[in-house]
């Protein structure tokens, strides 16, 4: 059975998650800054990352990405729309707002590239690409385990914004009806910000989706 722990990260409270498993290797989602405090959780849990995996480029989810994988010595995963994102702000969004530094990380190591079934080590994920907060989202399905990862498609109560480089409020509501709510009705969707939630909950309380129950 796998293992889900949460850590809250930078100016924004960037959900990153960390997975693992009865062997404690471990998937890292969406380190998007304080690399100190992930490496404390990875050392007081005794864990062993094998990889990093994006839901999306934004800055707020890539911030500690060269950091963790630097020090772990693991692959980062991410769609390939968004190959050039991590070492571009204008495109990750960094070069938005004068208050932050320009995030200019490596190159990923893999990208993603179709819908798929993926497998890291013991770890065997379901691949959604559900763009429309930004061109190469993807969410992450753990069937067996009853919990995806979802990035910022979906939040309780609401969905991504769409005002950033690519975005689509028509393909983003497009992908939440084809990807997310076709889900188990309470799989658990861990977002990128705030609190999980899950489809049936979204379908029957989220104003964004109230065209979904007409």
């Amino acid at each position: 059975m796998l293992k889900i722990d949460q850590l809250e990260l930078g100016p924004i409270q960037t959900n990153c998650y960390i997975i693992s498993d009865d062997q404690k290797n471990c998937l890292i989602f969406d380190p998007g800054e304080e690399s100190k405090k992930i490496e404390a959780l990875v050392k007081k849990k005794n864990l062993k990352p094998i990889a990093i995996l994006l839901t999306h480029a934004h800055f707020d989810h890539i911030g500690a990405v060269d950091d963790i994988r630097e020090r772990y010595s693991v692959p980062v995963y991410l769609h390939h729309l968004e190959k050039d994102w991590l070492s571009r702000p204008n495109l990750n969004g960094s070069g938005k707002y004068a208050t932050l530094p320009d995030y200019r990380m490596k190159d990923a190591d893999v990208l993603l590239t179709d819908e798929k079934t993926l497998e890291i080590g013991s770890f065997k994920m379901d691949i959604f690409h559900t763009p429309g907060h930004s061109p190469g989202s993807v969410s992450f399905s753990f069937g067996k385990e009853g919990f995806a990862i979802v990035g910022d498609v979906i939040f309780r109560g609401s969905i991504g914004r769409t005002d950033l480089i690519d975005g689509s409020e028509k393909r983003l509501l497009q992908s939440i009806e084809e990807s997310i709510l076709p889900l188990p009705k309470h799989m658990i969707l861990y977002p990128g910000h705030g609190p999980e939630t899950t489809p049936d909950q979204e379908l029957n309380s989220n104003p964004f989706l109230k065209v979904f129950k007409q």
